[in-house]
This record gives C-alpha cells, structure tokens and sequence, in this order.
C-alpha cells in the first residue's frame, strides 16, 4: 500500500480485499486450495474482528477482539510466508503483503498494549 491508511477498521477491510483480489488472479492447482483457503480465513477474519471489537459492548470485550484479530494477522503473515516459498508466485507482491500484515499486526499489538492498562 503506498498511501497507508490509519484507521486500522479502514486499513484491516482493505487488506483483506487485497487478499481476495490476489487469489483471484493466482493460477494454482486444486491440491492447494486449503493453503489458499486458510489465508482467505485468517485474512478476512483480521478485519471482521477489529470491526466486531469496535461495536463491543465493553472495554473487555473490544479488547477481546483485537487479540483474534492480532492472532489472525499472525497466522495469515504464516501462510503468505508459506505460500511464497514453496509456490511459483509474484514474490514483490507476497512480500508487500507480508509487510502490510505486519504492520497491521504492530498497529494491533500497540492498541491492545495500550488498553490492558486502561482500567479494564
């Protein structure tokens, strides 16, 4: 992403369309299909679960959904890795990936950071 975006709602709902329109375009044979499918999962599910977070009805619970969405962010960084080292694909795009995920993966950790010590 050149111009980042820092709402991490915003930033997380569009990785995750990165992520679709990447398997979209990639030609790979079925025998990878739960490879791809579990990096379409741990990827979208970054975003749906800062998005739940955000509508929390608490402190802990906001909370609660930032750590899936960071262990998520975890996971889906293993499968772009995993992906890229043992597939033919456009390395320069996985690794662009791999830093947007781990940036977002920062963002998360400081925001959960931040609010363990906030009286929750």
């Amino acid at each position: 992403m050149s111009n980042k975006i820092f709402d991490i709602k915003e930033r997380t709902f569009q990785f995750s369309k990165q992520i679709i329109f990447l398997i979209q375009e990639i030609d790979y044979a079925r025998k990878y299909d739960s490879i791809f499918n579990q990096l379409l999962r741990s990827a979208t599910s970054v975003g749906a679960n800062v998005a739940e977070g955000k509508s929390g009805s608490s402190k802990n619970d906001f909370l609660k959904f930032q750590i899936i969405a960071l262990k998520s962010a975890n996971e889906t960084k293993y499968w772009l890795r995993l992906i890229k080292e043992s597939l033919p694909v456009n390395e320069k795009k996985f690794d662009d990936l791999i830093n947007e995920i781990d940036e977002i993966s920062k963002v998360l950790a400081t925001i959960i950071i931040k609010n363990k010590g906030s009286d929750l």
